[in-house]
Parts: structure tokens; C-alpha cells; sequence
């Protein structure tokens, strides 16, 4: 079901509930007031006869004369007089006894002074009446031809008013919910036309500030990260397929020279030589591309927990002068630590040393000396981790890029790489809730400084 179509209903049926109630309400009001107007003129009307018979002496056989020829005599009127003994004192002869008195029914009156009731359509009434000195006992009985037509005139009256009411809700909440939901309407034909292709689209907000309008624009901000989301995607694509078709190319290029041209052995060795690095190459790529995608995961997938970080950057200094003997890495402290938590961050370990290995490298790789001076600090709850060189620096227009993925400056004539390190290692400090930043000058160095919060098992426990 529709949402116009559901809130058309609920409208139309709350409307109903509440006209159906005022209708009863309506309704049972006359019916009551309609029945004690009934009563006391029932009962006027017996006392005016009981009057008649009692003080003027009239004669019964008179007075029923007098009421059968008289105007305003109630429709099937039944009266009837009686002493306390039960002795019937006067009767409307010639009409049919619908009452049937009976002597329970007269003790009953004399204990109540007062009693209603129906007898079929009719309503009764009995009373007693005190007459000079003496009690008697008037019954009566009538039909109100007039006041249960006007009741099922009014019945009738508020039956049709509240089809019509609800015929006129049920259009007026179509019309309504139609222009209510009118939004949602375009929002959905708009949002049918957005694909892959076409993810520029944006949903119109009209100006308005309702809740529709504020749907809009969180499902505008959604296409505007999609979009974003899919050209990185695109350009992250691109990237790889350039970086990996540069060593294949080469490495198909030198095996087909090998595989149609005779070699010396030592030339043999230069082509495996170069293969080999250009596999290295392929390798580290691939490695890195591994890494980035971890480190793109959501945090609540890797595994964290406290990591000392000395035990880790001399781990990532042993890696790196495995790779390359001819780095120099020194890793000092600014001063102590008090207590060992000082060192301590919660992270994942193989993350870490991911980016300090890629921070080291780097250095070392820009640096004349090929030497990196790692220094630790402390303070305010705080690990700062400083990366030094002394190399060519970072010309001004390639500072705003060095986070960026596959970019690669104007040192890239200076070494060899990817561009994926630095962006790599932004994601992971990033993912451990710190931060990284950078002082270069050119021909002066480059630092690289991580921040990262202080892990204090007390706290971890609080």
C-alpha cells in the first residue's frame, strides 16, 4: 500500500471515529431528552385526568368521551386510576388494557411513589397520587408518534451527513496527500534517472524546510560522496593500470629480445638482472596496493590492541636495512620516558610499522647520505614521532600533493617509487585516531611528524 493511500485512510478514518462518536453523542442526547420530555408530559396528562375524575366528579363514561374527542389526546393513550387496595377506580373502556395491571405491579408503585417503563412501544408510567387526605395509584401509557419520528428524522439526517462527511474527507485527503507528497513524487522520478553514468544528478530541495526537503539534501550529500567515491574509484584505477603496465611492458620487451637474439651469458645476466627488479617493482606495487586496502577498511574490522611503539619502529628499522644495506637509521629519544606507558598507543601492530617503514624509507631514499633520524617525544598524553632527512626537500608546488595517491613530484627523477607510500601512510595514522604532518624546505630536508594518543591501561579499564 501507497504511502498517499495509507495516509488517506488514516485521515478519513480518524475523521470517521471522531464524526461517528459526535453523532452518537447527538443521537443518544435527543433520545434521552426526547424520553423525559415524554415522561413528565405522560404524567401531566394523567394527573389532569385523575383530577377530573377526583375533584370535578367527572363520570368515567364522560371523561372517556371527553378524551376521545379531544385534540390533545396522546396517541394510544391508556389510562387508568386506582385506590391503594387495587381497586380499579376509572379505565379508558373501549381501548385494549396494554398494561395489564397487576396487584404487584400497584405495590410496586406505592413502595417507589414513581416508577418508568415500556410495554412494548410504549412508555408507562406509574404514581401515586395524594388527594385530600387519601392515596391513589394513576398508570398511563402513550406512544410518541412525533417524538420517535423527529428521532429517526435526526437518525436519518446524521446517517446521510456522515456518509457525505466522509465522502468529502476521503476526496480532500486524496487531494491533500497528493499535494503533500508531491516531492516524494519527483524525488523518485529524479531519482530513477541517476545511474552510474549520470551521478552529477541532484534532487531539487525547492527552498522548503520540512522533512522531505531535509531528506533531499542528506540524499544529495549521499550522490555528492558516491560521486566523489566513484572518481577516485576511476582514478585509482587508472593509476594502477599505468603503474603496472610501465614494468610489464619492459619486461615483456627484454624477454623478447632475449627469446629472437643470441646473448652472451653475462648479457643473460643483465636481462635476469633487470627482470628482476622490474618483478621487485611489481611486487612492492602489489604489496602497497594490499596495504592501502587494509588500511581503507572500517576501523571496527582490524584488530587493535596497546602496541609499543620503540619495539615497533626498531622492527621497521631492521625490515628496511634488510632491504637496503646502505640506509642509516637512528632512532632517539627527546628525553626518558617515566613509565613505559609513554611508548604504549592501541593500534594494530603491522599497520604501523607499514607507515614507519614507508616514512623511513622515504628519507633515506631523498637523502644524499641515505640517513634517517627518528626521535621521540612526549607530552600531554601525547606520542610525537619525528622523520628526519637531510635530502633535496619538496618544491613548493608539490607540497599540497605528497597525501595524494600515484602522485609523484618533481624528485621522482631522484628515486624510484609509486606515490602510494605517503597516502598509505596518511590512511593508517588517520586510522589510529592521530595525525601527520609536514616542515620541508628546499635543499634543507624534510620532517614528517605522527601524533598519536598515548594508550593508559587505567583509563582503558575506566
Amino acid at each position: 500500500m501507497k504511502i498517499r493511500l495509507k495516509l488517506t485512510l488514516l485521515f478519513a478514518g480518524l475523521f470517521a471515529a471522531l464524526l461517528l462518536a459526535f453523532s452518537l453523542v447527538i443521537y443518544f442526547s435527543n433520545a434521552n431528552q426526547r424520553e423525559e420530555e415524554y415522561f413528565k408530559r405522560l404524567k401531566q396528562l394523567a394527573i389532569t385526568k385523575a383530577n377530573l375524575l377526583l375533584e370535578a366528579k367527572v363520570e368515567p363514561a364522560v371523561l372517556q368521551v371527553i378524551y376521545e374527542n379531544s385534540l390533545s389526546t396522546l396517541p394510544q393513550e391508556e389510562v387508568a386510576v386506582f385506590d391503594t387496595s387495587f381497586n380499579l377506580l376509572y379505565h379508558d373502556v373501549g381501548k385494549v388494557d396494554k398494561l395489564k395491571e397487576t396487584r404487584g405491579m400497584i405495590d410496586s408503585i406505592i413502595t417507589l411513589k414513581e416508577i418508568h417503563f415500556y410495554v412494548e412501544d410504549l412508555q408507562a408510567i406509574g404514581f401515586v397520587y395524594p388527594f385530600r387526605g387519601k392515596s391513589y395509584v394513576v398508570t398511563a401509557a402513550a406512544k410518541d408518534d412525533y417524538g420517535l419520528d423527529k428521532l429517526r428524522h435526526l437518525r436519518y439526517n446524521l446517517l446521510i451527513g456522515f456518509a457525505a462527511a466522509i465522502l468529502l474527507t476521503l476526496l480532500a485527503g486524496i487531494l491533500f496527500s497528493r499535494k503533500a507528497l508531491a516531492p516524494v513524487s519527483k524525488m523518485v522520478e529524479k531519482v530513477g534517472e541517476i545511474s552510474a553514468n549520470r551521478l552529477d544528478l541532484r534532487i531539487d530541495t525547492g527552498g522548503r524546510r520540512d522533512e522531505i526537503a531535509e531528506l533531499a539534501r542528506t540524499f544529495n550529500q549521499m550522490l555528492d560522496r558516491l560521486e566523489s567515491s566513484f572518481d577516485a574509484q576511476k582514478q585509482f584505477v587508472s593509476n594502477i593500470s599505468h603503474e603496472l603496465r610501465t614494468p610489464l611492458a619492459a619486461i615483456i620487451a627484454e624477454l623478447e629480445i632475449s627469446a629472437f637474439k643470441g646473448r652472451t651469458v653475462e648479457e643473460y645476466r643483465e636481462t635476469i638482472q633487470l627482470i628482476l627488479q622490474d618483478a621487485q617493482r611489481l611486487s612492492r606495487l602489489s604489496n602497497d596496493l594490499l596495504d592501502l586496502a587494509k588500511a581503507s577498511y572500517d576501523q571496527s574490522g582490524i584488530h587493535f590492541r596497546p602496541v609499543r611503539l620503540d619495539e615497533v619502529l626498531l622492527d621497521a628499522r631492521q625490515s628496511i636495512l634488510r632491504m637496503n644495506g646502505s640506509y642509516r637509521v637512528d632512532i632517539r629519544f627527546e628525553k626518558e620516558p617515566e613509565d613505559s606507558d609513554g611508548v604504549v598507543v592501541r593500534g594494530n601492530e603491522y599497520l604501523l610499522k607499514v607507515a614507519f617503514m614507508n616514512l623511513i624509507e622515504n628519507a633515506c631514499k631523498f637523502s644524499d647520505d641515505h640517513r634517517c633520524v627518528v626521535t621521540i617525544s612526549f607530552g600531554e598524553g601525547k606520542t610525537v614521532i619525528r622523520f628526519a632527512d637531510d635530502g633535496i626537500g619538496i618544491p613548493a608546488a608539490d607540497v599540497e600533493y605528497v597525501f595524494t595517491p600515484f602522485y609523484r613530484g618533481q624528485n621522482k627523477k631522484h628515486a624510484p617509487g609509486n606515490g602510494i607510500g605517503l597516502s598509505l601512510t596518511q590512511k593508517i595514522v588517520a586510522l589510529h585516531q592521530g595525525k601527520i604532518g609536514m616542515e620541508s624546505r628546499l635543499g634543507d630536508g624534510t620532517t614528517f611528524t605522527v601524533t598519536l594518543a598515548q594508550y593508559r591501561e587505567d583509563s582503558a579499564q575506566a
